[in-house]
Order: structure tokens, then sequence, then C-alpha cells
């Protein structure tokens, strides 16, 4: 697999926020974007997700599942974890399998590879905000996507979360998945460096 952008451009609210952007990823990789606040990181993941349309250039993914579009083969993990507070643990998940569509996996079993087994039961509302995250982060195990887009992924894990969610990250990039994430800080996995708008 090959992602590759060709002059992307993107405009926000009137305003240009990059232009001219060309990058690659492949099978294996984890791409590190970097820049400033306001430099467009989080804009080049919701274009690539399909939530925004590029006011120029061409984003394409070679040798996915040719029946499917690029954003239903992405996963995307932005700042804000989209829970449902009402429901519990379990039901959000549940909710989120059937809105992704696709072949599930074990639900209780992602569950406790991201620590929350014991919470299945309890309300979103109930949950910490590390806890909130883990369970995001369980929507990547229940239904496999290729593409992982992540914004500031580690955001309110605390050392072992990070650990943890390093070891997934790994794992999806030893079976052939790749990794797109906006990061102001390490990612926790090796990863090529893609920098928007000079320096952070």
């Amino acid at each position: 697999m090959q992602l590759t952008g060709h002059a992307v451009t993107c405009v926000r609210g009137g305003r240009e926020v990059f232009s001219g952007l060309d990058f690659e990823a492949a099978s294996g990789e984890a791409v590190a974007v970097v820049g400033r606040n306001g430099s467009g990181k989080t804009s080049l993941l919701r274009l690539i997700a399909g939530l925004l349309i590029p006011a120029g250039g061409t984003i394409v993914l070679d040798g996915g599942d040719a029946d499917m579009t690029l954003p239903e083969q992405c996963h995307y993990l932005g700042h804000r974890d989209a829970l449902k507070p009402a429901l519990s643990v379990a039901e959000n998940l549940s909710f989120w399998a059937d809105f992704l569509g696709g072949e599930r996996f074990d639900a209780a079993e992602s569950l406790a590879t991201v620590g929350l087994d014991h919470a299945a039961h309890l309300p979103a509302a109930f949950l910490s905000a590390g806890q909130r995250r883990r369970l995001s982060l369980a929507r990547l195990l229940t239904v496999r996507r290729p593409v992982w887009l992540l914004d500031e992924p580690t955001t309110a894990l605390d050392v072992a979360g990070q650990d943890m969610f390093g070891g997934l990250m790994r794992e999806h990039l030893t079976r052939g998945g790749m990794i797109i994430a906006a990061t102001h800080g390490p990612l926790g996995v090796e990863s090529r460096e893609l920098r928007i708008g000079g320096v952070a």
C-alpha cells in the first residue's frame, strides 16, 4: 500500500492553511506530522479521512481495497473522543463498530487490551480523561482498518498507557498497516517526519 499526496492545498474559512504539500506513506510506515499550532496538522488528517475537501491537489491510496474509498480504509482518531456519556463503555464500542461497519473483532478482547475490561458496564461519563482515550483506542482494534490517522494520540494517557499504545502501533505496522500522526512530541514508534509550516 502507498498513500500519496501531491500539491495538496487546504483552505478553511477562506484562509489558506497550506498549499503545494507533497507527502507519502507506505505499508509498515509511520509518519509524524509536526508543525506549529495552526499549521494544518489536524486539517491534513481530516483531508485524508475525507472529512474535508482539498482546495487543490490529490490524495490517492494505491494497493488498498479497490472496492473501498480511502476514507473507508481509514481510522481517524481526533482530539475529541466522540463518546456518548450515557452509554456504557461496551455500548459505546458497539455503537462505533456498527457505525464503521466491516469485519468486527471481539470487543471484550479489545477492551482488555486497552485495560478497560473492568469498566465495560460503566457509563462513559464516569471515565477519566485517560480512560476515555483508551476507549477510543479500542475502536482501532475492534474494527481493523489499514490506515490510522491519529491526532495527538497519547493525549491524557499515563506512562503505562503510552507504552501500551506504542505496542499497538508497532503491531499495526507489523501487519502492514500505516500510521499518520499529528504530534508535538515523540510518537512512541520509529517514524519519518513530515513538517508543515516551517519551524514547530
